[in-house]
């Protein structure tokens, strides 16, 4: 590894010793630009490393709310404004118990690389509570919400830091937000939140975008090595947008999906997945998967006992993690190369642990990173922000034909930056290195800022 780098790896951790998903994110993108660093001696001088890992801000704050019984209830919440090199902070906010400042650190640098791939003028931020919706009436969900917005709005603004929703934050949720944020300000600032619906400016195909894009990426990836998605049996974590979205394009190329899960347990349906059955237990009744069954008594349900997934022990060409961080370990990875796996596709943010995409890649299976795979749904989210500022509306069609020459173009910059530095295949790097590349560019022809 270069000297750098291991200097910059070194303090990182000294100075963020007890934020291990951040380190991870860190250690795993420094480790992958190593080719780019040894052909640049300058960037030490100017610490271009250390501005890079360092997040221009972090806000924290505290959240009180009031429950349907009356009861006074404070949560915390946070946003981590990380890059604004190549345009305002954007990202997600996400309403999750586990959200920490560790895990707000690690998706706002993420996001730095993933808003760069898409050629995008947009930055890189992430933030949210630890507020858990799950359970809450919509009044209390809006009351929370209120208070969140109540201290964020002084941090955000359309030409300043534009979030979007994430784990916990769907269109109710944008709904209460930007409410908030307009009584506030007094003003219609359209452009200040994606993810909104689209009776009062939000772009269509949003919902299904990071679904959409991952697909789309996939079958990039899978053409390239002379393969399709066409007949191949897929596997996916999660049942949330990006699961439900991707399930719907991956069968409309082709592809057989027979597994998708939630946090308690995966179904197996070798028939194919009942997609419109996993929409209405999930999109509308806000249920648990293993309601499925009741209508397909013929499938089988597979509950979640430890940290490995039941779902990643089915047999399948395709894996397509798609619920959280760090959610397919070394162990889940080895029974997918055993069992015959293809490709992975992550369609979470780092679904994969380091050890899972090391061992994936050393097997020889193709690996779609989160930062390029999973981008489409910050794509059409900077394509909610352009209507907004037009007053204009794309069809669906329009939007989705964006997104997908986005997500090609995507796929392209990382197979060349991958080929151009001697890891031809190895689309982790390529997709490391080709959004480095353009960030470190900024960061010098802006100076020491």
């Amino acid at each position: 590894m270069n000297q750098y780098i291991e200097k910059v790896l070194k303090n990182t951790e000294l100075k963020n010793a007890n934020e291990p998903e951040f380190l991870q994110a860190v250690k795993e993108v420094l480790e992958t630009i190593t080719p780019v660093v040894n052909t640049h001696n300058e960037y030490e001088k100017i610490a271009l490393l250390e501005r890079m890992v360092e997040p221009e801000r972090i806000v924290s704050f505290r959240v009180p709310w009031v429950d349907d019984k009356g009861q006074v209830m404070v949560n915390r919440g946070y946003r981590v404004q990380f890059s604004s090199l190549i345009g305002p902070y954007k990202g997600g906010l996400r309403f999750h118990p586990s959200v920490n400042q560790s895990i707000m650190k690690f998706l706002g640098f993420e996001q730095i690389f993933k808003n760069a791939l898409t050629g995008l003028p947009i930055g890189g931020a992430k933030g949210g509570s630890d507020f858990d919706p799950k359970g809450k009436s919509d009044n209390e969900i809006m009351r929370f919400c209120q208070s969140f917005m109540t201290e964020l709005y002084r941090h955000i603004g359309q030409d300043v830091d534009v979030p979007a929703g994430d784990i916990g934050v769907g269109g109710r949720e944008i709904g209460y937000l930007f409410g908030q944020y307009r009584r506030i300000k007094n003003a219609y600032e359209g452009g200040v939140l994606t993810g909104k619906d689209i009776c009062y400016g939000g772009s269509l195909v949003r919902t299904e975008a990071t679904g959409y894009g991952l697909i789309y990426f996939m079958r990039e990836m899978l053409k390239a090595n002379n393969n399709s998605l066409s007949g191949k049996t897929v596997t996916i974590s999660g049942s949330g947008n990006v699961a439900i979205y991707a399930c719907e394009k991956a069968m409309a190329l082709g592809a057989k999906v027979v597994a998708m899960s939630d946090s308690n347990g995966c179904i197996y349906d070798k028939n194919g997945i009942d997609l419109d059955l996993i929409k209405e237990i999930k999109e509308v009744k806000r249920g648990r998967i293993k309601e499925y069954l009741e209508k397909h008594p013929q499938a089988q349900y597979l509950e979640t006992t430890d940290e490995n997934s039941p779902v990643w022990t089915i047999k399948t060409d395709i894996a397509l993690p798609c619920a959280t961080q760090n959610e397919l370990n070394l162990k889940s990875a080895q029974i997918l190369v055993q069992n015959g796996v293809l490709g992975v596709g992550e369609g979470a943010n780092m679904p994969c642990t380091q050890e899972a995409t090391d061992y994936l890649l050393e097997k020889g299976v193709l690996v779609a990173p989160a930062k390029a795979a999973n981008a489409g749904g910050v794509a059409t989210s900077a394509i909610e922000m352009s209507q907004n500022s037009m007053r204009f509306y794309y069809t669906f069609d329009e939007v989705e034909a964006k997104l997908e020459k986005i997500m090609v173009n995507i796929f392209n910059s990382c197979n060349l930056a991958a080929e151009k530095y001697g890891c031809k295949g190895n689309y982790v790097a390529g997709a490391n290195i080709a959004a480095f590349e353009k960030l470190a560019k900024a960061m010098i022809a802006q100076g020491i800022v």
